[in-house]
């Protein structure tokens, strides 16, 4: 009777470059949807590294679990035209500052040091084309008031 040949290796060696594969894409989308964008505030002008959050999905996940995030980092939130706006803190950790910037880059409202967790509804005020998430605080380190221009790459 002959022995049947093992497929563990073979099939080993298919997994490993599979996940290899998948986890290489899930990095370059991820480098894809991060980005820099620039604030002249009365401090001076300030860099942050930005993910986006472009698509409905991305939008209604945002910051939802994050436990932590570096003090130049934020999410920004393109809506791709001026609208009006409403956030909450639903399922969010982070207490956050929240500021609500015009399709012309410069900042209509600043909501700080939102309270996690919350349900109630954060207005945006005037319609909006981004807002940009940062951790609460953050506002006054860098100095933001409204009418501060960002300067925001198009995508």
């Amino acid at each position: 009777m002959a022995r049947a040949r093992s497929q563990f290796p073979t099939v080993t060696a298919f997994c490993a470059a599979l996940v290899f594969g998948l986890a290489s894409a899930a990095g370059v989308a991820a480098a894809e949807k991060t980005g820099e964008i620039h604030v002249d505030t009365r401090t001076g002008k300030h860099k942050l590294t930005v993910e986006w959050a472009v698509t409905p999905s991305e939008r209604e996940r945002g910051l939802m679990g994050r436990e932590k995030m570096a003090a130049d980092h934020g999410m920004l939130f393109d809506f791709g035209s001026e609208q009006p706006l409403y956030f909450w803190m639903k399922n969010t950790p982070l207490s956050l500052d929240m500021i609500f910037i015009k399709a012309d880059g410069q900042t209509s409202r600043i909501e700080k040091r939102t309270t996690p967790f919350s349900e109630d509804l954060i207005p945006g005020g005037a319609p909006a084309r981004y807002v940009l998430e940062l951790v609460g605080g953050s506002a006054d380190r860098l100095g933001l008031a409204p009418g501060d221009h960002f300067t925001i790459p198009k995508r």
